[in-house]
């Protein structure tokens, strides 16, 4: 049976003496009837298609709505000609985060991980980490399991749906699972992965999903980024030594209890928050939305 808690995986990781990417992979295995070397090679492929996904971004394309498209290409050039405020490693970071939510709009194949409007999160933080040093690819398709464990229980527990969660489901869950793997990417330990993801959660609590137009473009796209600059941070205070006082499967239960209190217009119905300011309805009625 899938994990119903992190801290059931943990459990699992200290009584068999194994990473707590094993724990995961051990259980993709027995729920799915499959070889370990069959997991791998599944993860294997889903990171593969990660990165060109990534690669895929072509900045002369927009949206069919017009909307969004150049923002991965702008980040570029601002990188190149300037010295932005985030330094280089989180500037290109960013970067790729508008590139993946330019992708989703633009219709081009991305890895939902664990949506299609997150998509931008989890490539933007481990992609880039593993080509600005040089990362081995099997501790990345480790941090890929990592991430995949996290999802799993936030999915239980929760909900990793905008629409039954608000935002905070999907770009949040999303920064929660990049924490987690990109903390264990950097050596961290099954309980640094656990605070990892809980501080991200925390930080993007109540997060609502408002879509201008119905669209996964406004603010979709750009709120990629503060999933993704949000997981680095989580990750960076946890392996400083700094704790989430609220274990994570608590944090994940409050998570699930704000988005059922959440009221229905801020649940992906582009009926409350931006998706109905003056300029929202104008780009809604000049689509024809």
């Amino acid at each position: 049976m899938a994990y119903q808690a992190v801290e059931e995986i943990q459990v699992r990781c200290e009584k068999e003496n194994i990473p707590f990417w094993k724990a995961v992979q051990l259980e993709d295995c027995e729920e799915n009837g499959i070889t370990e070397e069959e997991s791998w090679q599944q993860m294997t492929l889903m990171w593969t298609r990660m990165k060109e996904s990534v690669d895929a971004y072509d900045p002369s394309e927009k949206s069919r709505s017009g909307l969004v498209g150049k923002e991965g290409g702008l980040m570029d050039e601002y990188l190149q000609n300037e010295k932005p405020l985030c330094g280089d490693f989180v500037s290109k970071v960013i970067a790729n985060a508008l590139k993946m939510g330019c992708n989703n709009a633009c219709m081009k194949r991305i890895v939902a991980a664990p949506t299609a409007g997150a998509c931008g999160v989890m490539p933007a933080v481990l992609v880039t980490y593993c080509r600005e040093f040089l990362i081995e690819e099997d501790r990345m398709i480790e941090a890929m399991y990592v991430a995949a464990g996290i999802g799993q229980v936030i999915a239980s527990r929760a909900s990793l749906a905008g629409a039954s969660g608000g935002c905070q489901a999907e770009i949040g869950s999303a920064s929660g699972m990049a924490a987690a793997a990109i903390c264990g990417a950097r050596g961290g330990s099954k309980e640094q992965m656990g605070h990892a993801c809980a501080i991200a959660l925390k930080n993007l609590m109540g997060l609502v999903c408002d879509p201008v137009a119905g669209l996964v473009e406004v603010p979709c796209v750009k709120r990629n980024v503060g999933g993704a600059v949000n997981a680095l941070a989580a990750a960076d205070m946890t392996l400083a030594g700094i704790i989430s006082q609220i274990p994570v499967d608590q944090v994940i239960d409050a998570m699930g209890e704000v988005g059922m209190k959440m009221d229905v217009s801020l649940r992906e119905t582009s009926l409350g928050g931006v998706a109905v300011s003056p300029r929202g309805i104008e780009i809604a009625e000049k689509l024809g939305m």
